[in-house]
């Protein structure tokens, strides 16, 4: 049985099937931030072609969310079909569910390493996550009919801007976004066999958005409330102007960039509504918007 929360996405999820592409699928796994919000996970996208699953980010719960689009149809995104991650940056909210994404899929059968993309720093990440896993991965491959060896590893392709990944179903290409202080901090150009999709990653207002997407099907931004931000501290009010983009500004990128569909996430309210951050968007974007939720189908 599912609870009444599993329910309202199972009907959310429903109503939207209809217009999923046939070979490709969006499925926003988590639009959360580091701000705690029960309803909301830490920030993670899978896109699905040909039930090929490719996971960008992997923030809190990520592996507990795919099981939910599993359970509710999306099969391609059960635990031991996870393996290939791409990370945007190196932020804990968006990295804290590496771990899971490592060994939850190999528990659940998983028979090969995860092929991990990221910034420089992965491989130390992926890395100490292991060795601080040491105690546990001993007992597990120690067990009767334990899990695969090795399969618990990343492959780590610590990457620059450029093409990072090809194969017969997509081209992903990583560009440099501008994003507090990190020194490599990326977006994603995903094409598909019939969809173009830009994912910005957390990023600051800036020109790499309309260049990569100019026309592109889906457009999956981070966002800030405009007037949510005039309620916090200046001091905050600095940081998050260097690292985020607000609704305003992404209304005009939007207007540069012309996507087919403009996908908020990672959306930082500061107490504002969904209402609002539309209407902040739309001030300066004619096109369509949606804010997402978790396990919201595109």
């Amino acid at each position: 049985m599912l609870c009444a929360s599993q329910l309202l996405i199972a009907s959310h999820v429903s109503s939207l099937h209809a217009q999923v592409p046939s070979r490709t699928q969006i499925v926003i796994l988590g639009t959360g931030t580091p701000i705690p919000d029960p309803d909301r996970t830490g920030p993670a996208i899978a896109i699905v072609v040909d039930s090929t699953v490719y996971l960008f980010d992997a923030g809190t719960g990520v592996v507990r969310r795919a099981a939910a689009a599993a359970k509710l149809g999306i099969t391609a995104l059960r635990a031991s079909k996870l393996g290939m991650l791409f990370l945007t940056h190196l932020h804990s909210d968006h990295t804290m569910g590496l771990n899971d994404v490592l060994f939850t899929p190999w528990i659940q059968s998983r028979a090969q390493p995860l092929e991990l993309y990221g910034p420089p720093g992965t491989a130390r990440l992926a890395n100490g996550i292991v060795d601080a896993y040491s105690e546990d991965l001993g007992e597990r491959l120690a067990a009767s009919g334990g899990p695969i060896p090795g399969a618990f590893r990343a492959n780590v392709h610590e990457i620059s801007e450029g093409v990072v990944y090809t194969d017969d179903r997509v081209s992903i290409r990583a560009f440099d976004v501008p994003h507090a202080g990190w020194k490599h901090a990326f977006g994603y150009r995903i094409q598909t066999p019939d969809r173009l999709i830009v994912i910005s990653g957390d990023a600051r207002a800036n020109p790499a958005i309309a260049r990569e997407c100019n026309g592109c099907d889906v457009l999956i931004h981070e966002v800030y409330s405009d007037a949510g931000f005039a309620t916090i501290p200046p001091v905050r009010q600095k940081y998050h102007a260097n690292a985020h983009t607000s609704a305003t500004q992404l209304g005009d990128i939007a207007t540069q960039a012309k996507p087919k569909l403009l996908v908020l996430y990672h959306q930082l309210y500061f107490t504002a509504s969904d209402s609002t951050l539309v209407a902040e968007v739309k001030s300066g974007f004619s096109g369509r918007v949606v804010s997402a939720v978790d396990l919201q189908i595109f």
